[in-house]
């Protein structure tokens, strides 16, 4: 399949040049100028720039008419490689059919009428198959809202009332969301700049990053010295028997794809259950696959209380779940948790339809088996460049860091910006993350094809090699 280059927003770089100006086709003989295949891509641009806030961020330039698959079509007819995946939203590919008809059957029966007001068959269904899917170590129960966000402000909440305590642990470099809760525990200060006061209560250690704090020491002994920390934050910033809930991402996500070892989460869970404390594990882009099983603390065997999930749950529907033992989920007092959508029986349809495709096709093996690409077409670049400092990640979630004279402390964020900009010049849409915009992070549809995953990569290869040079 021919891929024809790519349309995107005009932003002036740092270079004085434009995106349009950075353009150049991949099909010479084209019979349309330049400036007519621009056209509606630079309209639709216009017209966001003067309806949407400047606020609403802009991860990538492309714009979107249709998606199928592991493609995106623009504005103007050119199909992109994605390897966003509308940021881990759609691990089943864009539009699967069975998800698709199931949403047009759910929208012709009815739209909304509430749980709170009519409970439906929809919602209790996702919930049983959650609960049977992600087992918290017994009994289990699910709450159903409508973002990633909702789902954290709700644990936080059903925390405090199980322990009747108001303290948050949470970590450097985590992202939760954008509300009042889940952006006080938010890391990245350019995310939060106006934004406060915030939410009282909440504290910060830094994550158990090996790559950046590890110093030559062992997993083993990295973790218990991470591990002593805890300790020592315990006497002398918050004492346990305040917290509420410790919130931890086993890979974060915006921060830069950072995991957190197995070991420090066994201690983390000890912890917790020396001192009675919620353990809350956020899942909204680790699930469903992306790491190659349902959930990242399956690798580790841990099990937290709580857990929190979203994105690729509805294939681009807005649903999220909190998911947790029945016997904590319980404590919660009636209609201090939930809100007017919960669980859209739409979106409800969608995840069930989602998950029994996940099934069929078996997304954990596919995740398992495009990570293994990735992370070896990653660690060949590494190899070739010194530029980048770390390859890292889990399952098909994976990224690449890229650093200064091989030092984890200088963020090189100026090859990342053109790693980026080159891609989109030849249709490969790519994200960057990391506090810094140091790391560019793959988060492709696991249904990709091997083909089509080696093209995108060898776009990515081919190009840092040009940067390079």
């Amino acid at each position: 399949m021919g891929i024809p280059f790519a349309l995107f927003v005009s932003i002036p770089m740092d270079n004085g040049l434009s995106l349009w100006e950075l353009r150049r086709p991949l099909h010479p003989n084209s019979d349309r100028t330049m400036t007519e295949q621009h056209t509606k891509s630079q309209e639709l641009i216009e017209r966001r720039k003067a309806a949407v806030p400047h606020g609403v961020g802009t991860f990538n330039y492309a714009t979107a008419v249709d998606a199928k698959g592991a493609f995106i079509t623009d504005a103007d007819g050119n199909e992109l490689i994605d390897f966003a995946g509308g940021i881990g939203v759609v691990n089943a590919g864009h539009c699967p059919p069975p998800v698709v008809k199931a949403i047009q059957e759910q929208a012709a029966k009815y739209l909304h009428v509430s749980f709170n007001v009519a409970s439906y068959e929809p919602y209790i269904a996702l919930c049983e198959k959650l609960n049977a899917l992600l087992p918290h170590g017994g009994p289990t129960k699910t709450l159903l809202v409508s973002t990633g966000a909702e789902a954290v402000e709700n644990a936080i909440k059903v925390a405090r009332q199980k322990t009747g305590r108001q303290g948050v642990l949470c970590y450097t470099d985590a992202f939760h969301g954008r509300t009042l809760m889940a952006m006080t525990l938010t890391s990245k200060v350019a995310y939060k700049h106006g934004c406060g006061p915030y939410a009282p209560e909440v504290y910060r250690i830094p994550f158990p990053n090996m790559y950046r704090f590890a110093n030559g020491r062992t997993e083993k002994e990295f973790v218990n010295a991470e591990l002593k920390r805890l300790k020592h934050v315990s006497q002398h910033t918050v004492a346990p028997d305040q917290l509420a809930a410790i919130i931890i991402e086993v890979v974060q996500g915006e921060g830069g794809f950072n995991t957190a070892p197995a070991g420090y989460l066994k201690g983390l869970r000890a912890f917790c259950d020396e001192h009675g404390i919620m353990l809350i594990f956020d899942e909204v882009q680790t699930g469903f696959g992306r790491t190659g099983a349902w959930g990242a603390f399956e690798h580790s065997g841990v099990i937290p209380d709580m857990s929190t999930w979203a994105k690729s749950l509805g294939s681009g529907m807005p649903i999220a779940a909190l998911v947790g033992k029945a016997e904590i989920m319980d404590c919660a007092a009636p209609s201090s948790i939930g809100g007017t959508y919960i669980g859209n029986p739409v979106s409800c349809a969608a995840a069930l339809a989602t998950l029994k495709y996940m099934e069929e096709v078996d997304i954990n093996a596919m995740g398992k088996h495009v990570g293994q690409v990735i992370r070896s077409r990653f660690e060949k670049m590494k190899a070739e460049h010194t530029c980048i400092g770390d390859v890292r990640g889990l399952g098909a979630m994976m990224a690449i860091e890229f650093v200064k004279d091989g030092d984890p402390y200088q963020a090189d964020a100026e090859i990342c910006q053109q790693l980026m900009l080159a891609c989109a010049k030849r249709n490969l849409i790519v994200i960057t993350a990391g506090t810094e915009k140091n790391i560019i992070r793959v988060l492709c549809p696991l249904v990709i094809s091997d083909e089509v995953l080696n093209k995108g990569l060898d776009i990515m290869e081919e190009e840092l090699r040009k940067i390079c040079a």
